[in-house]
């Protein structure tokens, strides 16, 4: 029973640790657009990427099998 209201005091440290972590940081606004132009060139890149390199991209063939690639 003892290590059981260990874990939990343990688990509940942690979570109100998480939480003071997220209210640290608050709402606050960046100062230059820079950080959100980056984000939004890595997302772009990523999306695609994910189009690029899809399994039909990469093996060069349908997913029916008959040849055919559009």
């Amino acid at each position: 029973m003892f290590e059981l209201g260990v874990f939990l005091g343990v688990t509940g440290l942690a979570a109100l640790w998480m939480i003071w972590v997220v209210l640290r940081r608050g709402n606050r606004r960046t100062e230059t657009a820079e950080g959100l132009l980056i984000e939004q060139a890595r997302r772009e890149q990523a999306a695609s990427d994910r189009s690029s390199y899809s399994a039909n991209a990469m093996h060069n063939s349908s997913a029916y099998g008959n040849g055919y690639t559009p």
